[in-house]
């Protein structure tokens, strides 16, 4: 009987054989690889071609790599129009008015539409997200003459003020839904030891949703950053213009002559405080999607 029990068992191995997970494994990894070069390529290949002199930058055909280091692509670009410093300092402007009242306005809102019953409080959050349903080009000039009654056209804050109007929807819907995964339990606690509303709004929510926040700021920059359209219909004086119509514009070319290295170095700028910002935020995007989508 112990010589019964005693008799080794033959193991069985569980989950899929070595090879086969390993083969899964690159593959993966390959996969995912491939795609992160093909996306980085065209930037990098900018980069190479900005860094060229500026007559091989403009050579037909194009050369892979340069045959000699310069900046004169850089140089050409700071010089273009009303120069590079203006094109710039009105696309930080118009980017950070934009995210701070987007911010603001769906924190707030946000707040309200998961924490407060008011009549019409579903209504009006449908409503919010009905803006998706508009097509985009087709309130721009409904949106002039507005602008243009309130005495806000050619302005960079009129212009701001479109824009967050477009980025309310999914920053709403990202707050609200950041909010409702907070327990009501640490907000009541918060009133009881003598905060009002917006003092538990600040001391304790804030700090769990900051994941959302920064994913909306992330998503409201981006979408100032690189809008072309709106700036091209709000603003008519061309000190005013942003850093993407400045780039069309150099595409454009004048008498049909385009001058590619200082359109490369103005694409590698242009996506250069993009890249760094979902670099440097990605942990908290990546947080700030999961809580926007699920619901505590």
């Amino acid at each position: 009987m112990v010589a019964v029990l005693g008799e080794a068992r033959p193991r069985q191995v569980s989950g899929r054989p070595w090879s086969e997970r390993a083969l899964r494994l690159i593959g993966y990894h390959g996969v995912g690889l491939t795609l992160a070069l093909a996306f980085l390529f065209p930037l990098v290949w900018a980069f190479i071609n900005s860094v060229k002199t500026p007559a091989e930058a403009n050579a037909i055909p194009s050369t892979w790599l340069p045959h000699a280091l310069s900046l004169g692509n850089y140089a050409s670009l700071l010089k273009f129009g009303a120069g590079l410093w203006t094109y710039l300092g009105n696309s930080i402007v118009l980017a950070a008015l934009v995210v701070v009242g987007t911010v603001v306005v769906c924190v707030l809102g946000g707040y309200g539409f998961s924490r407060f019953q008011f009549r019409g409080r579903n209504l009006l959050f449908a409503a919010t997200l009905a803006i998706l349903m508009v097509p985009y080009a087709t309130i721009l000039v409904p949106l002039y003459i507005v602008l243009g009654k309130l005495g806000l056209q050619n302005s960079v804050f009129g212009l701001a003020i479109v824009l967050i109007m477009f980025q309310l929807p999914f920053g709403m819907y990202m707050m609200r839904n950041s909010f409702d995964s907070v327990p009501r339990e640490l907000e009541e606690a918060a009133l009881v030891d003598g905060c009002s509303n917006f003092g538990a709004l600040w001391r304790v929510s804030l700090r769990i949703v900051m994941p959302g926040i920064i994913t909306v700021a992330l998503f409201s920059f981006l979408a100032s950053w690189n809008e072309f359209l709106a700036p091209l219909i709000f603003l008519q004086d061309g000190d005013k213009y942003t850093l993407p119509i400045m780039l069309v514009n150099i595409s454009a070319g004048d008498y049909g002559t385009v001058d590619y290295g200082a359109l490369q170095a103005g694409v590698v700028l242009s996506a250069l405080p993009c890249l760094l910002l979902y670099l440097f935020l990605q942990r908290f995007f990546v947080g700030g999607l999961l809580s926007g989508a699920l619901r505590g």
